[in-house]
């Protein structure tokens, strides 16, 4: 009954309210802006967490990605233009509706698919992931040290195909974790004689400069946009009700994929949406109308979008290893405010848990609320010169980054991490590994060093613990059996838009 009381809480308590509502309308805008996509929309925001009932700032991180998954849909469908890799399956089917006259229905079908996946995917992560939690209470420190690298080497694995270079990226992130001192012996690495080092560097500050900054320097390169958002035949238009359960069979198939790929690390929104156009057009009666303004196509992988934002928390919340990049920031605004996750997080913190639970159901609400009547001013901040966002959004990130310690230094490490960003995304290296093991390093070296004290240094105990060994092993096959498909068929896999820079969701 507690777990109720504290849901409740989370859908009544103001403070929670205002995050959900906030964090909706934020993401709405972010998602809509071409190049910001959700994870630097929710970057943005993390140091202003930093002072915040932790449920509150979960809730408000959380509501971003809902709500930027259907700001997302919006340049998608009016003028062709995907703001987010999830929200590129929209622009088939979207944009041809538009074309057609319907580019109301077209956003309309997608606010009610968001919302539908939404609420399904909350409804699955509330009975799932306690359950799920359970089996980490046998883990010991070898089993979450496998833990750790299996999530890197899944990662890495998915890379675009390109497993060398997401392992390099999962080395590099690690050897950064462990700038600061030692969390066994007390002694300095890496510091080079700066104080503000002995720390370590903050997760706050890699993701600010992996996601932002990094952003920023490639957009640098590219040249405005080159077509407006016209409010011209975009009034919103809900689907009735007899149309929705036309529809439901492309709706269950999404609900399915999306919570594969909300479990899968590595998934993401973009393949779980692109999945879920193919299934649903295999699946249609009128496979013939894909392409050319099937309603089917829209909502498909509107749908699915809206269930990885929510399921992809399970395995965030339950182990530890986000999914995609947006769990990612969640799963470091966990480490910030102290909470670990796993079976401990629901017996230590059930408030924490079930109001952000509580929370995330207001912002699917909210976000089906404010995309009613939100439209004019979203096509009204998209149309916007681009220097000027990207003007507010350095104000915002630096503003950000130096209220958190009230630091000068944090602001040229932002900026230098930002120029390791740019590099790795130039030279077409994936950096979730990077930031996934960035934001592991502590847990992996921890327990690394924990069980090599139990055992008096000996490595075996990695392969004497039953569930270690099979983590390790799962880990070797994520990362042999690509690198062993390449050397077979002599070919180069194809690129995955949901890994590939630039980062879009």
């Amino acid at each position: 009954m507690n777990e109720l009381y504290y849901v409740w809480q989370g859908m009544t308590s103001p403070t929670v309210l205002m995050a959900a509502i906030a964090g909706v309308l934020w993401g709405m805008c972010g998602g809509a802006l071409p190049g910001i996509s959700t994870a630097i929309a929710m970057s943005l925001v993390l140091p202003f967490t930093y002072g915040m009932d932790p449920s509150a700032a979960l809730v408000l991180l959380g509501a971003i990605y809902i709500g930027s998954e259907y700001g997302g849909s919006i340049p998608a469908i009016l003028i062709r233009t995907p703001a987010s890799g999830s929200s590129a399956a929209a622009v088939i089917d979207g944009y041809a509706m538009h074309r057609q006259g319907r580019g109301g229905e077209a956003l309309g079908l997608s606010l009610v698919g968001g919302t539908i996946g939404g609420l399904i995917g909350l409804l699955l992560l509330t009975l799932s992931a306690q359950q799920l939690s359970k089996v980490a209470l046998f883990f010991t420190p070898p089993a979450y040290f496998a833990l750790g690298i299996l999530g890197i080497s899944v990662i890495a694995s998915l890379s675009s195909g390109q497993v060398v270079k997401g392992l390099i990226a999962g080395v590099l992130g690690l050897m950064l974790a462990t700038v600061g001192t030692d969390p066994v012996s007390g002694v300095t690495r890496y510091t080079f004689g700066y104080a503000e080092l002995l720390g370590g560097i903050p997760v706050i500050v890699v993701m600010m400069g992996m996601f932002a900054i990094s952003e920023l320097m490639i957009q640098a390169r590219e040249r405005d946009w080159p077509e407006q958002v016209t409010e011209r035949s975009t009034r919103l238009k809900l689907p009735s009700l007899r149309k929705l359960w036309q529809l439901r069979v492309p709706q269950f198939i999404a609900v399915v994929l999306g919570l594969i790929e909300g479990l899968t690390p590595g998934g993401g929104g973009s393949i779980a949406a692109f999945m879920s156009y193919n299934e649903a057009k295999r699946w249609s009666k009128e496979p013939e109308k894909f392409g050319k303004g099937s309603e089917e196509g829209v909502i498909a992988p509107e749908t699915a979008n809206n269930v990885v934002a929510l399921t992809a928390l399970i395995p965030t919340l339950s182990f530890g290893i986000p999914g995609t990049s947006t769990a990612a920031i969640l799963l470091a605004a966990l480490l910030i405010h102290g909470l670990h996750p796993g079976p401990m997080l629901f017996s230590s913190h059930p408030d924490v848990v079930y109001r952000l639970f509580g929370g995330l159901f207001v912002a699917n609400i909210g976000m089906f609320v404010f995309g009613l009547i939100i439209l004019s001013p979203i096509i009204w901040l998209v149309n916007r010169p681009r220097a000027f966002l990207r003007a507010g959004i350095f104000a915002l990130i630096f503003s950000g980054i130096y209220s958190v310690d009230g630091s000068e230094f944090d602001l040229y490490l932002v900026l230098a991490i930002g120029v390791v960003g740019y590099l790795l995304r130039a030279l077409d290296f994936p950096f979730l590994p990077f930031v996934l093991a960035v934001v592991l390093g502590y847990m992996i070296e921890a327990n690394y060093r924990r069980s090599l004290l139990i055992s008096n240094g000996d490595h075996l105990v990695f392969l004497q613990n039953p569930i270690s060994a099979c983590l390790l092993a799962l880990a070797a096959i994520f990362v042999l059996a690509p690198l062993y498909r390449q050397l077979r068929t002599g070919r180069r896999p194809a690129a995955d838009p949901a890994t590939t820079p630039p980062l879009k969701g």
